[in-house]
């Protein structure tokens, strides 16, 4: 074998390797409360059998990504894709320590989770500048979604360039105004959906295996 005919084989077995599509590591970012984790658990249990972690009415009980690899999702076309799960704390541009004490719980354990929630924003946006590949934005329908801090985060999602699928969640509620998500954000495709109840998820999972290819 000649010296250009082992260069060749050497860059094609290169290319194989670097060009090789690695798994897409999809955000699943939003406000506080917005069930993000009941959505990310639904995920991870409906394909994997798992579950990523606990969920709380008390704001804030994600306070660090949480992550979950090689999930493989299947629509009912066929399309599937491989994915890692990664559940972020909600963003807010203020974490208040009252937050917890109007739960009963006591100022210390409050303050530390003020700090730990505090943390995992930044660590979160940590993530999406550097490790994230698509983004699920997760808003509660029976909230107004033109809060600074949604018209923030998807300024930033958008400055990145990366896919972003707005999901509303919590239709199952009797105060669920999905249609106002949409009107707020025509520019993203806009799904709604129960994540605690199921409502439409395999609509999400269809959406998903296109969008994040």
């Amino acid at each position: 074998m000649d010296i250009f005919t082992l260069a060749r084989k050497r860059l094609s077995k290169f290319l194989r390797v670097f060009l090789k599509k690695r798994r897409s590591r999809i955000g699943i970012y939003g406000p506080p409360n917005a069930g993000k984790t009941t959505l990310a658990n639904r995920i991870v249990r409906d394909w994997t059998g798992d579950a990523l972690g606990p969920v709380s009415e008390v704001p804030h009980e994600t306070r660090r990504a949480r992550r979950k690899e090689d999930i493989t999702i299947t629509s009912a076309n066929g399309n599937s894709i491989a994915i890692d799960i990664v559940d972020t704390p909600g963003v807010t541009t203020k974490i208040d320590y009252h937050e917890f004490t109007e739960y009963g719980i006591e100022k210390g354990e409050a303050v530390k989770r003020a700090r730990e929630a505090t943390e995992g924003v930044a660590e979160a946006m940590h993530w999406l500048r550097e490790d994230i590949d698509g983004v699920i934005y997760l808003l509660d329908s029976t909230l107004d979604p033109f809060m600074q801090v949604n018209i923030m985060m998807v300024g930033i999602i958008e400055s990145r360039d990366l896919p972003v699928l707005i999901v509303a969640n919590k239709i199952d509620l009797p105060d669920a105004a999905p249609a106002r998500i949409k009107s707020a954000f025509p520019q993203h495709p806009v799904i709604s959906i129960s994540g605690l109840e199921g409502q439409n998820i395999d609509e999400l999972y269809e959406k998903m295996t296109n969008y994040f290819r």
